[in-house]
């Protein structure tokens, strides 16, 4: 049966919870377009973010090992997959709008600098004065400037809600409401975009700690004291006693992230339920995000996040590549900087209205690791 654009928003009216935020009371594009006779608006903000330049260059950036020392290590890209698949699974289970969490999460890190953390504290520091740089909000300038797929404006033109998602840091959300046009300030962002981010935070604790122990720079040993990795070992070693070596250890990630996702969805639906919201604008007017761990494993959690900084972060293979991408970054941005001239065509076009720092730094942030250390080699930086 061929269902339409309209087919698919009626479905959505009458499966999704009151709280979630439907595509039909979407706040729209900067940008207006002709609605599309088959995909809602999320659905399209989807498929632009995966047909991105900044998308497919995620395969080639950091995620904490450097890319290619390990053909089952993540990258920027796998991470980024996770993030949605994480983000679609709480959705559905909340009854809230799945394409919108899944496009937060698809586009959360667009503006991640290559050699990871590292390079984006590198490219902060080189950025001191003229603005700084946070990946975050370089994924929105990735999405809303930098980009350039369309002949009437710069960016994607992605919908007001997925913009919101990448606004993490924002304090306070200007929205203007579809019914009305009245522009209203709100507290926090929609649930989507909270499950998203929460998301980044169950994938990343756990697929850094698988890729930690598989490239053998922590051991179980070591995580014997951590709360998390102990409840998930005996649930797993009770139920799979004949379980061993490398398959134990991917069945206890595979039980950790799941009791984190349980935990989650249980502890923000009891949150839903207290604060009685009814609408998507009613959770956006909560001083006080929804969406989150209980207490107890919040504080589980800490211990965990504690341990990865102090064993696996800062582990010196780790840290080590990282420092050198760093020294590469500061060479290619200075000579650039220097030379503003050489660089592509596209880039250049927004040196008068961004500035030669600006643009530099947007230049050298889309950079893939692999890039980056060829083009330090080619223009002999330095």
């Amino acid at each position: 049966m061929l269902k339409s654009r309209e087919d698919q928003e009626r479905e959505e009216e009458a499966r999704l919870a009151p709280y979630a935020q439907r595509v039909s009371e979407s706040a729209g594009r900067r940008h207006a377009e002709p609605p599309h006779p088959y995909r809602t608006a999320y659905q399209r903000d989807r498929a632009r973010i995966i047909h991105s330049r900044a998308f497919r260059r995620l395969e080639y950036k950091t995620q904490v090992f450097l890319n290619g020392t390990g053909d089952h290590l993540r990258t920027r890209l796998t991470h980024t997959i996770e993030v949605a698949s994480v983000s679609r699974t709480i959705a559905r289970a909340l009854g809230v709008n799945e394409d919108l969490a899944e496009g937060v999460a698809l586009a959360h890190d667009l503006g991640h600098a290559p050699f990871g953390h590292a390079g984006e504290e590198k490219l902060n520091e080189l950025m001191r004065g003229q603005g700084g740089f946070e990946h975050n909000v370089q994924s929105l300038r990735v999405v809303e400037v930098v980009e350039s797929k369309y002949p009437d404006f710069p960016g994607l033109n992605l919908s007001y809600e997925v913009l919101e998602g990448l606004r993490k840091h924002d304090r306070g959300y200007v929205r203007r409401r579809a019914d009305t046009g009245e522009v209203e300030r709100f507290s926090s962002p929609s649930l989507e975009a909270q499950i998203a981010n929460v998301a980044d935070e169950i994938t990343y604790y756990s697929h850094d700690l698988e890729d930690g122990l598989d490239h053998h720079l922590i051991t179980e040993k070591q995580l014997e004291t951590i709360e998390l990795w102990q409840v998930c070992t005996e649930y797993v070693k009770k139920h799979f006693p004949k379980l061993a070596g490398k398959r134990l250890r991917s069945y206890v990630i595979r039980e950790l992230i799941d009791y984190e996702v349980e935990d989650l969805i249980s502890a923000t639906h009891e949150r839903l339920e207290a604060a009685g919201v009814a609408s998507s604008d009613e959770v956006r007017g909560e001083e006080s995000l929804l969406a989150g761990y209980s207490d107890s494993l919040s504080k589980a959690n800490r211990q965990l996040r504690k341990f990865l900084y102090q064993n696996l972060y800062f582990h010196e293979e780790v840290s080590a590549p990282n420092l050198r991408g760093c020294d590469m970054i500061e060479r290619v941005f200075g000579y650039y900087l220097s030379r503003p001239e050489e660089l592509g065509k596209t880039t250049s076009e927004r040196l008068e209205r961004e500035g030669v720092y600006r643009t530099v730094c947007d230049y050298v942030s889309g950079m893939t690791d692999r890039y980056l250390i060829e083009e330090c080699d080619r223009l002999g930086a330095g």
